[in-house]
């Protein structure tokens, strides 16, 4: 079994040997050429960096080449959010921000991802490079395996594959690939019907069969990557991406990231990434979300005080490290008159900061069956957030 190390991917790591790209200028205007036509287009680099977590984009925005299977193949619309977003986090241990600027996967099309997420045996296309990466679902005499033998035996463990391309400009004003990521979203558990129409099992998929499973795929689909003309030589993430289940109201993380650098063609380690989304309040927290749960119910219960009729309050934390990073909160009303929506979005920002911890980010949403009314965001280790009340 290959060995994690253990990593923050908060700490940008030492940045990949290479040349250093110059910096970026407002309203850059540079020149694109299409990796396998002659076309030349001209874009404009973003002349605004929202923050150094964020990359700057080409204009005009070049779409996925895989875009939209994503919808089809991750099950929840959390996992569809972080499964990109947290690609994006791993890749600034590689890409810094200031130098890369970001695009979205030109290299592996609709039809390539369909066929790498195939099972081996049910590939249409015969050439290598195409094959399924999912075990295949015949026996050793060529018959489909039984459904619940295949469940245990063979589940479907690759449910999708982001890339995302991270671009550098040259001294005559160019832009070249500076790197690719590779986010592959595995499943943590496998549905399947014992017959056609019938009711779905759940085969919950062992951690370490997981994790075998997912280092195998990824060694493949470097290989893939290296064999192509355009890739040989740039260095390339890994990410290894945990789906929750198809309930779940939080979404699900990576677990490990591997750099493959230029001129290499395989990992030397895998980094084991330590994250979690988690929901409050908890019934029986475990210690480390303990305080934060108490803190919250907190927070909830003066809420609560305001409202006689208050349904709800559901929060969201993101811990890294077992730290709470962020959070984020909902908060559904019913419908109310403007007077009183100002007066409790005045009550909600005070106890939001006299009960929330003042060094993490927070986001406090208001909705009612009208839609948004309150948005509150507070920065970390601030204390004057930023309140918008809906018109």
């Amino acid at each position: 079994m290959t060995r994690f190390r253990w990593v923050s991917v908060l700490v940008v790591a030492t940045m990949l040997a290479g040349c250093t790209p110059p910096s970026f200028k407002n309203n850059t205007e540079v020149v694109q050429q299409s990796e396998d036509t002659e076309e030349v287009e001209t874009a404009h680099i973003a002349s605004r960096q929202l923050s150094e977590n964020y990359y700057r984009t080409l204009n005009p925005y070049k779409e996925s080449a895989s875009r939209g299977l994503i919808v089809s193949n991750i099950y929840t619309k959390y996992d569809v959010k972080e499964v990109e977003n947290g690609l994006m986090r791993i890749s600034q241990n590689a890409f810094d921000t200031d130098k890369y600027f970001f695009q979205e996967g030109q290299y592996l099309s609709a039809e390539t991802v369909s066929n790498w997420l195939a099972r081996e045996n049910q590939t249409t296309d015969k050439r290598e490079d195409l094959q399924g990466l999912n075990p295949s679902s015949l026996d050793a005499n060529g018959k489909e395996l039984d459904p619940v033998i295949k469940a245990e035996k063979a589940p479907v463990y690759l449910a999708h594959i982001i890339e995302q391309n991270y671009l550098t400009l040259t001294d005559d004003n160019k832009v070249k690939l500076g790197g690719v990521s590779i986010g592959l979203a595995l499943n943590s558990i496998y549905y399947y019907q014992k017959e056609k129409y019938g009711e779905y099992y759940e085969e919950p998929i062992p951690e370490d069969k997981l994790e075998k499973a997912a280092i195998e795929i990824a060694d493949e689909v470097i290989s893939r990557l290296r064999a192509r003309s355009e890739l040989a030589g740039v260095p390339i993430v890994i990410g290894l991406f945990k789906q929750q289940p198809r309930n779940s109201i939080v979404p699900g993380t990576y677990f490990a990231y591997g750099v493959v650098d230029s001129g290499k063609s395989a990992i030397d380690e895998w980094q084991k990434i330590n994250e979690r989304y988690v929901t409050f309040p908890m019934n029986s927290p475990d210690e480390v979300y303990r305080e934060m749960n108490t803190k919250f119910l907190n927070f909830k219960q003066a809420i609560d005080k305001y409202f006689s009729n208050f349904t709800s309050v559901i929060g969201t934390g993101f811990y890294q490290n077992n730290q709470l990073q962020n959070l984020e909160v909902e908060i559904p009303i019913q419908f109310y008159g403007t007077t009183e929506i100002i007066g409790f979005t005045q009550h909600l920002t005070d106890v939001m900061l006299k009960q929330l911890p003042s060094d993490i980010a927070v986001t406090v949403s208001v909705t009612s069956i009208n839609g948004p009314e309150v948005l509150i965001k507070k920065e970390r280790n601030s204390d004057k957030p930023f309140v918008h009340i809906y018109e």
